[in-house]
């Protein structure tokens, strides 16, 4: 008899999590449904050069990108298409010209490679062009950051969906063929222009996190896919990473979810491979990863978004990085980037950077914790009645006051203390009639 308070303390802690929220992140991840595409993105022209490089690494890849660099060759391209094929490998192809390749070739694609084939990879570092405003920015001049947004995403999605873009004269969009990306910047306005996936730059010593967090977010807002473009460390040879610190980055991509994971492989030149030896056993370790290690993709619900300003187009590589690439850091910039440093402290791979403004409410997107760094308007530049209708937190917030966690923790303790001490009580009283 003397056992059922504990019995039922025991069935009350075991059954408590049930009505209580504990709000932690989820130990138990969600299965990647879709696993992950690793490869080379090949710049160079020669059809020798990619065929070899194909061979070198078609054993522990699963997709190759086929750039071009201004020559806009189709029997090279329609050569290079089948040799990726016949690897069994899947394939992207670069372009950044409306009119290549043609119609005729997306026909002859679709019956030679059908879904292996996976889509378009139009143009490049849209966003990091405007912020640095170098090689034919798609802005060059806005009245506030409202208008810079319009403008670029205006401009980029007449190149990706207008009268003469490829989308219109090559295949049938969104229904045959992805388009791709890759960027260093403003990747929320690569997904609002209409870009379906965009790798993040993984380049020179930029935070990694922060790009993941900022790339990943904007994927998630937009129900679309991500990646990461491992790519240039240095502006001369030997121009990419180590091996070692490839395989880091390889890791990292893989591990915080990204759906592709891509090595850009050519020289300034554009006439040549970068990659070495080191590099390939970086990939093939990476491969033996993989398939050693099955991921899981931390799901949305155990991550923690951070919400910027509406249309405030920060380039987040320092202090003193520009927005849109016309104004300097502002009155908020300061604040912004210190709130983003220690998030990522707390947060790690379970963090993402979003804008109020996606295709979705911040609400529906089923973050667990979602911060705003609302507190001052930017005039002409946000809607202050998205930011007053945002149910979430500040970022002072949650530096304040006891976390759910410890008041949950503190829940449980009242919880056993009250039954411990009513079980003592129960059985003073038993004992004392039973020994009457």
């Amino acid at each position: 008899m003397r056992t059922k308070p504990l019995t039922f303390i025991l069935i009350l802690l075991l059954s408590l999590p049930l009505f209580v929220n504990l709000n932690l992140p989820a130990k138990a991840v969600f299965s990647s449904k879709s696993g992950v595409f690793v490869g080379v993105d090949v710049a160079y022209e020669s059809i020798l050069s990619t065929e070899q490089t194909i061979d070198k690494v078609s054993s522990y890849t699963n997709v190759f990108i086929l750039g071009c660099s201004g020559n806009y060759n189709l029997t090279r391209l329609t050569i290079l298409c089948q040799y990726v094929y016949d690897k069994g490998l899947s394939f992207i192809v670069y372009t950044d010209s409306g009119r290549y390749p043609s119609k005729q070739w997306f026909t002859n694609a679709t019956a030679l490679w059908g879904e292996k084939f996976q889509g378009i990879y139009f143009s490049d570092e849209e966003g990091g062009r405007v912020l640095d405003q170098q090689q034919y920015p798609a802005i060059t001049s806005a009245d506030n950051y409202s208008d810079a947004a319009n403008k670029f995403t205006n401009y980029v999605s007449s190149w990706l969906h207008g009268n003469r873009s490829i989308t219109a004269r090559g295949f049938a969009y969104p229904n045959q063929y992805g388009l791709f990306t890759s960027d260093y910047g403003l990747y929320w306005y690569d997904y609002k222009a209409g870009y379906d996936t965009v790798f993040a730059e993984f380049a020179a010593n930029y935070s990694r996190q922060l790009n993941v967090a900022l790339c990943r977010g904007a994927a998630t807002a937009y129900n679309k896919d991500w990646g990461v473009m491992i790519t240039w460390t240095y502006r001369q040879p030997p121009y990419i990473e180590s091996g070692a610190d490839l395989y880091r980055d390889m890791v990292l991509a893989y591990e915080n979810g990204a759906k592709y994971i891509i090595i850009f492989d050519t020289n300034k030149d554009y006439s040549q491979t970068i990659l070495q030896q080191e590099h390939l056993d970086a990939m093939k370790q990476f491969w033996q990863y993989v398939q050693n290690n099955p991921r899981t993709i931390t799901p949305t619900s155990s991550r923690t978004a951070y919400v910027l300003p509406t249309d405030y187009g920060y380039g987040f590589r320092g202090p003193n990085d520009s927005i849109w690439g016309l104004w300097k850091p502002d009155a908020l910039t300061g604040g912004i980037c210190m709130n983003i440093s220690s998030l990522l402290t707390n947060f790690g791979e379970k963090l993402d950077i979003i804008y109020p403004d996606g295709t979705e409410p911040i609400q529906s997107l089923g973050y667990q914790n979602v911060l705003t760094c609302y507190g001052q308007h930017l005039a002409d530049n946000t809607n202050t009645s998205q930011n007053s209708q945002t149910q979430s937190t500040t970022y002072s917030d949650l530096q304040k006051g006891i976390t759910q966690f410890e008041f949950s923790i503190l829940v449980v303790a009242a919880v056993i203390v009250v039954f411990v001490l009513g079980s003592a009580v129960v059985l003073k009283y038993k004992k004392k009639r039973t020994n009457q």
